[in-house]
């Protein structure tokens, strides 16, 4: 596993910017042929990505890589931050629920990353875990050690990391089959009609935004989602998720698709919803909205056989503070009890 023993935390990678300008040698030949030329350090691919985010311009003027300027034109070049290449160890607080010679549970804390890409070099759960002296799989992947699954940076709860090859190996062997699960707690904006179901449908990259998932009616991966009702407000309900299948954001995107967005969600929410409630909900509403301003999803429950005995085990991660303090928030202005329903997870 290639991974450094240095605890300090490395810089963020930026964006770097550049001004060229085309000699007489390469006047008239294509921009990105040109561009290759002039900075050969950088990678062909860096450069592809800078024109397709539309950060390189001529004399002032976003062009395509097709263009064909002309001598003496100036070039001005914005590129991406390069990959990372390694994880490096650095001092990010950790919860870890269990540990032995075989795996590692965490609860992982909204905001942390699980393990280095570009755009979050570092900061990682990934460089938690090497900072704090945990061995860890070799994957094949520096940038992934020890990793099974993932949780996105906002959504909170379970995770578990392998520690040996045998265990990975196991461990991904059980997320493929199904038998490794996971329960999520989330609140949902609406009313569902049934306290109970079943969700599916095919998820892929939207056709509309490459940045987005949908639910796609030829195309996509199958994915099938299991909802349960725990507490209905009459705005939006608190509900217990299964995952049958493991989809990029498959709760959010079946939730959304569905008609009832996962509160707080950047991507695929609708808080505006806060705002559009009846009179006497509006202000529990909009406290729900505040007290936690990240998707409210919770891994709470994960169940799996262990590598080492084939034995079943469970781990169960309470509420983030600030899912916790939503909640109490809308049953407080409700002037409901503040039992805890998640507690029956």
């Amino acid at each position: 596993m290639n991974v450094a023993s240095d605890v300090s935390r490395p810089p963020i990678m930026t964006e770097r910017s550049l001004q060229l300008e085309v000699p007489g040698h390469l006047a008239g030949q294509r921009l990105d042929r040109i561009v290759a030329d002039l900075v050969p350090s950088v990678s062909r691919s860096q450069i592809q990505k800078a024109f397709a985010a539309e950060n390189v311009q001529v004399d002032g003027r976003s062009r395509p890589k097709s263009f064909h300027p002309e001598a003496g034109a100036r070039i001005d070049l914005v590129l991406p931050p390069e990959p990372p290449t390694e994880a490096l160890a650095e001092d990010i607080p950790l919860e870890i629920l269990h540990e032995d010679e075989h795996l590692l549970v965490v609860n992982k804390q909204p905001g942390l990353v699980v393990h280095p890409a570009p755009g979050h070099p570092n900061g990682t759960l990934v460089n938690a875990l090497l900072h704090h002296g945990r061995a860890l799989a070799d994957t094949g992947d520096p940038l992934r050690p020890g990793i099974v699954h993932r949780l996105d940076q906002e959504t909170s709860g379970l995770l578990v990391v392998a520690r040996t090859p045998e265990a990975h190996r196991t461990l991904a062997a059980q997320l493929k089959d199904r038998t490794l699960g996971r329960i999520y707690l989330t609140m949902a904006w609406g009313v569902w009609r049934e306290d109970a179901g079943t969700l599916e449908g095919n998820i892929g990259r939207s056709n509309a935004d490459r940045k987005r998932m949908a639910v796609l009616p030829r195309h996509g991966r199958h994915a099938v989602t299991h909802y349960e009702v725990l507490d209905d407000f009459g705005f939006a309900q608190l509900c217990r998720v299964q995952l049958e299948t493991g989809r990029t954001h498959q709760i959010r995107v079946h939730f959304q698709h569905y008609g009832h967005p996962v509160v707080g969600d950047p991507t695929y929410g609708d808080d505006a919803r806060a705002r559009n409630t009846a009179p006497v909900d509006r202000a529990a509403a909009a406290a729900m909205v505040r007290a936690a301003p990240r998707q409210l999803l919770h891994a709470a429950e994960l169940h799996l056989r262990h590598p080492a005995n084939d034995e079943v085990v469970h781990y169960r991660a309470p509420l983030a503070p600030d899912f916790a303090a939503a909640l109490a928030e809308v049953r407080q202005r409700l002037g409901r009890d503040d039992s805890a329903p998640e507690r029956e997870v």
